[in-house]
């Protein structure tokens, strides 16, 4: 990697990892709910339906915002999500994702939320890195049946699991709320790949591969670190800036 990439990558992440970035961009959602419980819940949601036309699904997540009340936590918890997305719903919620698909996951969601009080603390007691949480968060759900909305594990790239990660670990950030940084290291943070990211990445010669896996996102992040030692996914940004500059 030349040092002309290197100093273009770390311009480009002072220039986009300001408060202006949350707007129109998903992580804006957990900045308009108050509580630690509420950001982690209303945030994991937001990542969840991060796909596709980002028009569509932020009117997709500013509905669970209103629905909730901004007492997102709440919410799932007591499964008063039952009122507005039904079981047996086969109505499309947004893309793959009908109101029965959604309503199966916030049934696991709730019942993780019973078992180990918040998504936190079962990540806590069952991973050690960033990689071990992405296992993790697809195990339980898996566990459960549920593949649509959570990847049944760690072959692809899980991008949006990915993402939420980075929301919950990364700390001193105007975007990232850094909720988890006491048991997760933001060094081992993973890049939230997907086909943007992926190609950014060749042309910039980080990466060579064509394929957005696991094993790929492993290997940008780690080419991200000799950037960024401290905090890797300043790359993420860096990359965003890149795209929308070029």
């Amino acid at each position: 990697m030349s040092n002309d990439t290197k100093t273009l990558l770390i311009g480009y992440a002072e220039k986009y990892e300001t408060e202006e970035f949350i707007n129109g961009d998903p992580s804006w959602f957990m900045h308009q709910v108050t509580g630690t419980e509420n950001q982690e819940a209303m945030a994991f949601i937001a990542s969840c339906l991060s796909y596709g036309s980002r028009k569509q699904f932020m009117q997709k997540i500013q509905m669970i915002l209103d629905w909730s009340r901004g007492e997102t936590d709440q919410w799932v918890r007591s499964g008063e999500f039952e009122n507005q997305i039904a079981q047996g719903d086969k109505r499309c919620f947004y893309r793959l994702y009908t109101y029965d698909t959604m309503n199966q996951f916030l049934r696991a969601y709730s019942r993780l939320m019973a078992e180990h009080d918040t998504l936190g603390n079962y990540v806590r007691n069952n991973a050690h890195d960033c990689l071990s949480a992405v296992e993790a968060i697809c195990r339980y759900f898996s566990s459960l049946g549920i593949s649509v909305v959570i990847p049944k594990d760690t072959q692809s790239a899980c991008k949006r699991v990915c993402m939420f990660l980075r929301w919950m670990v990364r700390d001193n950030s105007p975007v990232d709320l850094g909720l988890w940084k006491d048991f997760i290291d933001r060094k081992t943070l993973i890049i939230p790949m997907d086909t943007h990211v992926l190609q950014e990445s060749v042309r910039l010669g980080l990466l060579s591969s064509k394929t957005a896996t696991m094993n790929t996102a492993l290997r940008l992040s780690a080419a991200l670190a000799e950037i960024f030692p401290d905090d890797p996914m300043k790359g993420d940004f860096a990359l965003f800036g890149f795209g929308v500059d070029n």
